[in-house]
């Protein structure tokens, strides 16, 4: 007498779930073509967008570049500074405001389909199926002894991986030191040491996380994967097994007498976690859908409907039906309000963005001093800082008190995209009637648009 088939079953998908490193199975299928349409559109983006020039007044830059030296953020057009932090944090908080709406939407959509972890193993199992063959010829070359081909193919793999590896991080340093000098000074190694350790770190971290560690990282070490629970409702879609339609599975029973599944395993060997989506819900599925190609396809060849495994909800799992409305659903519904307010404010922040800034230092040194001609002065220093990649003349103003006025020059040139710190020397008639420490208002003003300007409060110094 043979194993029972349920046992056999169990031993056989043992081979795939937790001895060694998963090998899943390759698939094919709707879920599959929109999986490598995200790691073409993601890795165009990353690879490419730094190797895009904007041109500035006639001087070409890279049209996106973190030049933490001059403490600048290049987005194409726009130059972002260090007071620009609050736009910055309205970005991610939106960013992060997303993904919580499209986890309470659709669970764990941005794992399987556009998480770098995800993006990248796939690129490194592509690389080692085009080496070592497809599944079962990477298993066998895994449990065969050390020899010339095993050697061969595996110096192979983990030399392609490296120099993918060693391109990423490049291209990632590239947006903080001009990818273009940057290659310049990798021949000769003359890069500096920042530059040195993030190249050497991120190739590493790349090369260990997508071709070693691969589908640990989403079972045991990413922390979004423990959390993300707390983002679902039941009404949250996530790739489900239809028990109610599958069970029992019909694998070795008289055709007709079980449920839809026959037991096949499929799902299993295409899961990149190596899970088992029919033992329910499980926080290392990310929601990638390549069970559902699978299962769709032995569904066909079987002659039963498709959608065995699908994205469903547990409400659907329960057999209910779930609301129709999206405001009828209040965690989606306070995500996507929250979504639509930052949103809002980000755009209002951007649009009410000055290209003037402009920082008053008043001398601490000396107060006040008395001049022979019978005036008041005290010094200041104005930092002016011209947001505008464009060079701009300002004018300053002040006031706040009669007779209040600027000593000398009053109009100023500064660079594009630069700061220029101005000394300036305000002077009141000895005769005022003021005393004490006075508010006064400094008013600076772009000749070009009279709309760019900065008021800012200072104080005036009396005997």
């Amino acid at each position: 007498m043979g194993k029972p088939v349920s046992k056999v079953r169990e031993a056989k998908l043992e081979l795939y779930r937790k001895k060694g490193k998963i090998h899943a199975k390759a698939s094919a299928g709707r879920f599959t073509t929109l999986r490598w349409a995200m790691v073409w559109l993601t890795q165009l983006i990353f690879f490419g967008t730094c190797w895009l020039s904007w041109d500035t007044g006639g001087v070409a830059r890279q049209a996106v570049l973190l030049d933490i030296a001059h403490e600048k953020l290049y987005l194409f057009g726009l130059v972002l500074w260090p007071q620009d932090a609050l736009l910055m944090a309205f970005v991610l908080i939106l960013a992060a405001t997303a993904l919580f709406f499209v986890t309470a939407l659709a669970g764990r959509l941005f794992c399987g389909f556009a998480c770098p972890q995800t993006v990248y193993t796939s690129i490194f199992t592509w690389i080692e199926a085009k080496v070592e063959g497809d599944h079962l010829d990477r298993l066998k070359l895994d449990q065969a002894p050390l020899g010339p081909r095993k050697l061969a193919l595996k110096a192979t793999k983990h030399g392609l991986w490296l120099l993918f590896s060693a391109w990423t991080g490049i291209t990632f340093v590239g947006y903080f030191t001009p990818i273009r000098e940057l290659l310049a000074t990798l021949p000769s190694w003359s890069v500096g040491p920042w530059e040195a350790f993030w190249l050497i770190f991120y190739g590493a971290f790349t090369y260990v996380q997508a071709g070693l560690a691969r589908e640990a990282v989403c079972q045991h070490m990413c922390p979004y994967s423990r959390f993300q629970g707390v983002m679902f409702d039941p009404t949250t879609r996530n790739v489900a097994y239809d028990a109610r339609r599958g069970e029992p599975r019909s694998a070795g029973r008289p055709s007709g007498s079980g449920g839809d599944c026959i037991d096949c395993g499929i799902c299993v060997q295409v899961c990149p976690t190596g899970i088992d989506i029919r033992d329910g819900l499980q926080y290392q599925c990310i929601n990638c859908g390549v069970c559902i190609d699978a299962c769709d396809q032995v569904m066909a060849k079987v002659g039963k409907p498709t959608g065995l495994i699908r994205f469903m909800s547990e409400t659907e799992v329960a057999g209910d039906t779930p609301p129709g409305g999206l405001w009828q659903r209040p965690r989606v519904a306070a995500y996507a309000s929250l979504l639509l307010v930052f949103a809002g404010l980000c755009a209002w922040t951007l649009a009410d963005r000055s290209l003037l800034r402009v920082d008053v230092l008043r001398d601490r040194g000396a107060l006040h001093r008395e001049t022979a001609d019978g005036t008041i002065e005290n010094a200041y220093t104005l930092k002016l800082m011209n947001l505008d990649e464009t060079p701009r003349r300002f004018r300053v103003e002040v006031s706040g008190l009669p007779g209040l006025g600027i000593v000398g020059e009053r109009e100023f040139d500064v660079a594009g995209g630069s700061i220029r710190p101005v000394l300036l020397t305000v002077a009141l008639p000895a005769d005022s009637t003021a005393r004490g420490i006075q508010p006064i208002r400094f008013h600076i003003a772009a000749l070009h648009d009279p709309a760019t300007a900065v008021e800012e409060k200072s104080s005036f110094v009396l005997p």
